[in-house]
């Protein structure tokens, strides 16, 4: 790689770094560690959103998917219940999330249950973060050694894994908020970057009558087909549900709204994003008609997730090469750190004083920060293992814990309900994940619907069965 591309790089990360260092300076209290104090305006929470999201799985897979043989612009229709979803969010679950001074979505849980269905909640959500973002990292660190080569993968895991955590440590979410802003801005300016270049190999005309000529500009597929990760229905129904769980019950979602002032500051943030998200998804996408344009019958891999990263080391201008990979590395380092460290501390530790809350908080980010460094490290051989562990993890626990949600809003369920309720909904999605064909999208739909219903079948029973 060329040296002007190794110094974009550093000086990303180092800038990184620093950023969280001066937001240091007003990180006193758990209000601000934890909230920003409610003081980040919308917009830069509507762009947080959009950047946690988007990782650079999604950065370097979405354009492939539309590159591949037979891809197109199916993947919207997921989009279209991420929108669904985040006007429901924005109505029913936002005023909700004010009432009082919350800190951790799960603590809504124990105004209707014990204490337990909380601790279990937010056990889950650890565990499903902590793999989640140690993949995460994993993922990155092979994209990165694919550019720079001699780092080695191991290295590369510490070296991202590292950076988070000493920024999310300095300067607590407040920091972590702030970045992902300046994250949005570069890999959208990386992507337009790659973009521009391939536009100039191609052209624009050129570049619409091979994609209008191989199909890849379909967007609806209207077949009823549970196994079909990409239609209408699943997009629809399944991505509604989907967003519901990892955008309305998630902490390391809802933590992001909670550091506006109010629910309607938190609702045009994440109605935003969605509209956000959809047109972001539809440029990647996009880029991968232009590199389907761009190798025509000569392409030089054979996964979808390699033509982009491809391009990037062989194709791009130096300069541009550095921005774009500063631009995957903004996608690996939005932080779940601060949102695991208010969970353990707030809805497992509970410590009553405000200065060894603080510290506590400190001593669990650095030790989730190690945790997902090590899932990283020891999943390294088995790249697909890894991915697939990662997916079936959220799969198992984003459904039940948004039915728990759903029996919370109910009058009648309680907390016999709620445990026999989230019981149920893992052990059937689970047996949906790896027991049947059933596409991805659906499993957030299985995992709630039976969490509910077992949930309120059980309470009913109990009721009745009370002397």
């Amino acid at each position: 790689m060329h040296p002007l591309d190794v110094a974009i790089i550093v000086t990303y990360l180092v800038a990184v770094i620093g950023a969280g260092l001066f937001f240091a300076r007003r990180q006193h209290t758990t209000r601000r560690y934890f909230l920003a104090s409610h003081d980040v305006p919308w917009w830069a929470i509507a762009a947080s959103i959009v950047a946690t999201e988007t990782s650079t799985i999604t950065f370097i897979s979405v354009p492939g998917v539309a590159w591949a043989k037979g891809g197109d612009f199916r993947f919207l229709q997921l989009v279209l219940g991420y929108v669904v979803a985040r006007i429901l969010i924005a109505v029913f679950f936002m005023p909700w999330y004010f009432r009082g001074e919350l800190v951790t979505v799960y603590e809504l849980l124990q105004t209707r249950f014990a204490p337990s269905v909380k601790a279990l909640a937010a056990t889950l959500f650890v565990v499903m973060r902590t793999i989640a973002d140690g993949v995460r990292l994993l993922l990155t660190a092979y994209v990165l050694t694919a550019l720079v080569g001699h780092l080695g993968v191991t290295g590369a895991i510490i070296a991202l894994g590292v950076v988070m955590t000493l920024f999310t440590l300095a300067g607590g979410i407040e920091a972590i908020v702030w970045i992902e802003v300046a994250q949005f801005v570069i890999y959208i300016g990386g992507a337009v970057a790659a973009a521009v270049v391939l536009l100039g190999h191609v052209g624009f005309e050129e570049a619409l009558a091979a994609g209008a000529a191989a199909q890849k500009f379909r967007v609806f597929d209207f077949a009823f087909d549970f196994t079909k990760t990409y239609t209408f229905w699943s997009g629809l129904i399944g991505g509604t549900f989907l967003t519901l769980s990892t955008h309305g019950t998630d902490q390391y979602m809802v933590q992001r709204y909670l550091c506006t002032a109010n629910p309607r500051s938190a609702g045009k943030a994440v109605v935003t994003s969605g509209f956000v998200v959809l047109v972001q998804f539809a440029f990647f996408l996009f880029i991968g008609v232009l590199l389907f344009a761009f190798y025509r019958d000569s392409a030089p891999v054979t996964a979808s997730d390699q033509i982009f990263p491809h391009f990037i080391a062989n194709h791009m201008p130096p300069g541009l090469s550095g921005l774009v990979v500063a631009a995957i590395l903004a996608a690996a380092l939005s932080s779940s750190l601060s949102a695991i460290a208010a969970t353990v501390v707030g809805d497992l530790l509970r410590p009553r004083d405000e200065q060894r809350t603080m510290r506590l908080s400190r001593v669990v980010i650095v030790l989730a920060g190690l945790a997902q460094i090590a899932v990283g490290v020891a999943l390294q051989h088995t790249t697909r293992s890894a991915l697939g562990t990662a997916l079936a993890v959220a799969s198992l626990i984003n459904g039940p814990i948004l039915g728990v949600f759903f029996l919370g809003a109910t009058k009648r369920a309680n907390t016999f309900a709620a445990l026999a309720g989230m019981s149920a909904g893992l052990l059937a999605v689970g047996i949906v994940a790896f027991a049947t064909d059933v596409a991805w999208p659906w499993y957030a739909v299985v995992g709630s619907v039976v969490t509910l219903g077992v949930g309120l079948v059980s309470s009913h029973r109990e009721i009745n069965s009370a002397p």
